[in-house]
């Protein structure tokens, strides 16, 4: 049987079709979302499904600033990138005008001495002491995003290597795996947001495989459907899943 659940901020809506028999079943939204969902399927007596579901938990994590306590790591003297943004911004020329703080504040974000040229990487530095300074910070989840990242992702996955040997455990989203594409700001961004997700959407994610039997997918913000292990690594993919099931339904 397939069920179609989508979670809203009072009720879940849930669609079951088992190949001839459309049913609907709504429930209230819990603290827990796992909890309404699973509730809903006990409604019908569903077992064994394939779930499709589009979820607001990574939205609202980042309305509400619920994300993880996130380090960014990039090259030395780019560490305010996500804060200067790019000189097409909205209200470039107001003095007064009011931006959200970046998910990464100053004394959180970190630079690695050197930088690749985009034809020919160098060789990764001495991380001694930055490795020193990240951990201090006692981040719950880290960010790498160097310069030409997208062209020598080994630099990014070196880094990477010798964080994960003091911060175990600790998720790590890498800009050459997550956005592996030109231009630093909207690269940065978007990866310091997959590393923010990460812990909360994961943990959803992993309380949604043990209590649901059977497959299940997850809507994408752009209105396709993704694994659900690739969406617990990959949660800035899913920033506007529920708003996308209704456009695309639309």
């Amino acid at each position: 049987m397939r069920v179609a659940v989508d979670i809203g901020g009072t009720f879940t809506d849930l669609v079951f079709w088992d190949g001839s028999t459309v049913r609907t079943a709504k429930v209230t939204t819990t603290a827990d979302q796992s909890d309404g969902l699973v509730a809903g399927i006990d409604a019908i007596g569903a077992r064994g499904v394939d779930l499709v579901h589009g979820t607001t938990v990574a939205t609202n994590a980042v309305l509400q600033r619920r994300g993880a306590r996130t380090a960014l790591v990039t090259d030395a003297g780019f560490e305010d990138v996500i804060e200067i943004g790019r000189q097409d911004r909205p209200s470039l020329y107001d003095t007064a005008v009011t931006r959200p703080a970046p998910l990464a504040l100053a004394s959180l974000r970190f630079g690695v001495p050197g930088r690749a040229t985009f034809s020919a990487s160098s060789d990764v530095p001495d991380l001694t002491a930055m490795i020193a300074e990240v951990t201090a910070a006692h981040p719950e989840a880290v960010a790498v995003a160097l310069l030409y990242g997208f062209a020598h992702p080994e630099r990014e996955a070196a880094v990477a290597s010798a964080l994960r040997r003091v911060l175990p455990g600790i998720p790590m989203s890498l800009s050459s795996q997550v956005a592996p594409e030109i231009r630093e700001f909207e690269r940065t961004s978007t990866t310091l947001l997959n590393a923010y997700l990460t812990p909360v959407v994961e943990r959803y994610l992993r309380r949604l495989t043990d209590r649901v039997e059977g497959s299940t997918a997850v809507m994408r913000s752009s209105g396709g459907l993704i694994e659900l292990e690739r969406a617990a690594a990959l949660p800035a993919a899913i920033v506007l899943s529920g708003p996308a099931g209704g456009a695309v339904a639309a």
